[in-house]
């Protein structure tokens, strides 16, 4: 979208929507808790059957922690698109659904969450695996401007203002679609540095 085509759809009073997609990479055995709260956000977005309102709230948890987990950070990397078209922004939303969806291995299963796995549960023990690595694929469509979103994320600051940023849409109502992919998807499992090379080669390390 150029600089001419965005002021001339300002000045028709069409709205603007940003599409953005935002990929983290963490390392550390001290990364696992992160999957807890991703496995109860999945859950309460499913009990709330898409309300936005529990999406955003459930996805300034998710970016809170991630930035506590900053010295953990990886790698990352970030693509999105402006449109002035309700239609096409869905489309987009949709369209990067898909690609995330088939780089991960597994589905979201209510059967793995923490409280039937024994992880909700402060007195029980955690017996499984730990996996070292993490990824977090965090897609979202806001209405108006984004600017520390509508900018290269590859970079340490400028991820944590990214981060910021979307707890921000979250409390200004701006939020038209989030979605969250994770992969290791279940407790238990791991998530090799190869997997990370194949599914994600655009990653840039931090």
């Amino acid at each position: 979208m150029s600089a001419i085509g965005d002021r001339f759809n300002r000045i028709t009073g069409k709205t603007r929507f940003v599409v953005c997609r935002l990929v983290v990479s963490l390392h550390g055995s001290e990364v696992a808790p992160l999957l807890g709260t991703l496995n109860r956000a999945a859950r309460e977005a499913i009990a709330a059957d898409g309300d936005l309102g529990v999406l955003g709230e459930q996805l300034e948890t998710i970016a809170a922690q991630l930035l506590e987990l900053q010295p953990y950070w990886r790698s990352a990397c970030n693509e999105g698109d402006v449109f002035w078209s309700e239609g096409e922004a869905g489309d987009y939303v949709n369209e990067l659904f898909a690609d995330s969806a088939q780089r991960y291995q597994g589905d979201f299963d209510l059967a793995d969450a923490p409280e039937t796995a024994g992880i909700g549960d402060p007195d029980a023990p955690l017996t499984l695996p730990v996996t070292e690595n993490a990824i977090v694929s965090l897609t979202i469509a806001a209405e108006g401007e984004a600017p520390d979103l509508e900018t290269d994320l590859a970079e340490l600051d400028a991820l944590t203002d990214g981060l910021k940023a979307l707890g921000k849409l979250h409390y200004q109502e701006r939020l038209r679609a989030v979605q969250v992919h994770f992969a290791p998807a279940q407790f238990g499992d791991c998530l090799t540095d190869e997997q990370l090379l194949t599914n994600y080669p655009e990653l840039i390390p931090l």
